[in-house]
């Protein structure tokens, strides 16, 4: 360090040094000037309870008492102490102000300030002082301090606790109005004015008389006057009131609740609350209505209604199970249900553990009437349930099936009987159907010895018409064959099995005579159906059969194909003959008709492959155009996998 800057910085040491001695001697000579004033003598500063201090006017403690110390946490006296190093940098300025004030008035009260102390610790404080002075000039100042740390953080959270209370009561979705013991309104709030259209904010309302105010607002009641006058009432008596409606002209509705206001057994005001309540109240009757016609409805419903509680007492129980069980009301309710009605106590303890589970339940059971009739009855049951969710006991519904258990038992009769006959039918067709061949056969026979033994002595004619006889015989032994074919159409039909359609038709292809100018194409692999193999197979020969036989073509076809739909098979048969006119589409496959006469037709052959068709749950079809050609088209089930 240079020489001129030593000397500057010892010139500034010495000044400092000069200061403060100057400052030592001038608070010296102010503490003596204390020491002697009059104040100063009779004011013990101990003595006092209050913190207490003196300062000079520059701030600087001069003296102060314990409770002083403490509060300023001091461990010493604390004296020559400078106050001013206690306050926050943004509070100077309103230190200086009041400083000011006190300098200039004398005095001081209750100011209030946020200090640091030695010990950092952050404190506030309320002072109120007094300037001291000697011969007339001001020489110091006292003062007493109490801390209020506590006091304002409490008196803060208060704070925030109305404000936040007052936001909710602002913003409550009920009408709020808070009056004093004069009805003068203390707090409202911002719905309590959209309720009753007052064109003012809720803080402009406080201090309005309510007693004037309810005058004015009594015509948006249905009935004003009433409406003051239960306010007069209900503040006379000072009682709790609550949930109590008022109708408005323009067909609102609000549920008002009261409370008296008490402090120490002295009224202090009156609480009133406003509910919109007419959404509830639309509720509440479109409920009712409800209700009712409901009740109505299990009241009169054709269905027996009982409802029982956990010890199977009968609560309820509507007109019409009254007349299906000859009880009167009387005598069902409250009575136990397994008990009056005679059930199967094994079956009821089944029923009731599936009640206790929780399980819905339907069945039937034999039921006594109080007439001794015994009557069929379908019963289906459920648990009943508290608005908590809690079981409280089963709802029963209850349908008198008496003559449909009759109706059954007469249909398992005459379904018996039914099979018993078509059995004997069909044993009866193939009876007839021998008895009637074999008179065919021997005529047969018989024209054929006549042939041969007059061979080369009947002349021509005699020898056709023979020949026509012979013909006339084969279609009557294929009419008979085809009858008894459409006769046993429907008979076994629990046979049912997997049928590989591929495998069917190929070997038909193998034993069907076919001509050598038509040409049987099959143009996909053919899946399984679910079905009788003989049938099936009978239904493809009737149908290729009937191909061949009308192809007019010098070179025919016959195409084979299938489509897959969900549940099964949609099967095509198509030729290129001579094709079926429109009209005849649905006559064709009647009995005996046949569009075409040849001396192999019997016009069974279409009706027998509906019935098989009909059999397995299907349908058929055709789409033909005269000499273009025709195809058949018919659906199988599926096989029991679903798959080819």
């Amino acid at each position: 360090m240079r020489q001129d800057e030593i000397d500057i910085l010892k010139q500034q040491l010495a000044e400092e040094k000069a200061a403060r001695i100057s400052a030592e001697t001038e608070l010296s000579e102010v503490k003596k000037r204390l020491d002697n004033t009059e104040n100063g003598l009779k004011v013990g500063c101990e003595s006092i309870v209050d913190a207490y201090l003196i300062m000079d006017l520059s701030g600087n403690i001069l003296k102060m008492n314990e409770s002083a110390r403490n509060i300023l946490d001091f461990n010493g006296d604390g004296i020559g102490y400078n106050l001013m190093s206690m306050v926050n940098p943004e509070d100077l300025e309103k230190v200086k102000i009041s400083f000011k004030q006190l300098l200039n008035e004398g005095i001081i009260t209750n100011f209030e300030l946020k200090i640091k102390t030695p010990l950092q610790q952050y404190k506030i404080v309320q002072i109120n002082g007094n300037i001291l002075y000697e011969n007339g000039s001001p020489v110091a100042a006292q003062g007493i301090i109490r801390e209020i740390t506590k006091s304002k953080e409490a008196e803060e959270k208060l704070r925030e606790s109305e404000d936040r209370l007052a936001t909710v009561i602002l913003n409550l979705d009920k009408g709020i109005l808070l009056e004093d013991e004069n009805r003068s309104i203390i707090v409202t709030n911002n719905k309590f004015c959209e309720f009753f259209k007052i064109p003012l904010q809720p803080e402009e309302l406080v201090g309005v008389d309510c007693r004037n105010a309810a005058e004015e607002a009594k015509y948006l009641f249905k009935e004003p006057e009433a409406f003051v006058n239960r306010i007069n009432t209900i503040i006379n008596h000072r009682e709790v009131v609550t949930a109590e409606e008022l109708e408005m002209v323009d067909g609102r509705v609000f549920e008002r609740d009261y409370v008296p206001v008490f402090r120490n057994g002295e009224l202090k005001g009156h609480l009133w609350t406003y509910k919109d309540f007419t959404v509830r109240r639309q509720y509440r009757e479109t409920l009712d209505q409800e209700r009712l016609k409901y009740r109505n409805v299990i009241t009169k419903m054709n269905l027996g209604l009982v409802e029982v509680d956990l010890k199977d007492h009968i609560i309820v129980a509507n007109e019409n199970f009254l007349r299906m069980s000859g009880y009167s009301a009387e005598e069902l309710i409250g009575s136990d249900a397994k008990n009056l009605f005679r059930f199967d106590q094994e079956f009821f303890e089944e029923k009731r553990g599936n009640r206790d589970q929780g399980l819905t339940d339907s069945y039937e059971i034999k039921m006594i009437t109080k007439r001794g009739e015994e009557r069929d009855w379908l019963v289906s049951v459920a648990p009943n349930f508290d608005s908590n969710g809690n079981m409280i006991g089963t709802i029963g519904i209850h349908l008198d099936i008496t003559h449909v258990k009759s109706l059954e038992r007469e249909k398992v009769d005459l379904l018996g009987a039914l099979e018993r006959s078509n059995n004997e039918l069909q044993e009866y067709a193939h009876i007839v159907s021998h008895d009637l061949k074999s008179p065919l056969r021997s005529i047969n026979a018989l024209v054929s010895w006549i042939k041969d033994d007059n061979k080369g002595k009947l002349d021509a004619p005699t020898i056709q018409n023979l020949g026509l006889i012979e013909t006339t015989l084969e279609r009557m032994e294929q009419l008979i064959s085809d009858v008894l074919a459409y006769s046993s159409v429907g008979f076994y039909e629990n046979e049912k099995e997997p049928v590989n359609v591929q495998e069917v038709v190929q070997d038909l292809i193998e034993i069907l005579f076919i001509p050598e100018h038509i040409t049987v194409y099959i143009l996909k692999p053919l899946p399984v159906v679910f079905g009788h193999k003989t049938k099936i197979q009978q239904l493809f020969q009737n149908l290729i059969s009937n191909a061949i036989k009308f192809i007019d073509k010098e070179k025919g076809f016959i195409y084979i194909s299938f489509e897959e739909l969900d549940e099964a098979y949609q099967f095509s048969v198509q030729d290129n003959g001579m094709g079926i006119d429109k009209k005849f589409h649905e006559k064709i496959f009647k009995v005996f008709h046949a569009l075409k006469k040849s001396h192999d037709s019997t016009g069974i052959g279409l009706s027998i492959v509906q019935k098989i068709v009909e059999l397995h749950h299907g349908k058929i079809w055709l789409e033909s155009k005269p000499n273009k050609g025709t195809t058949f088209f018919f659906t199988l089930k599926k096989g029991t996998n679903g798959t080819a």
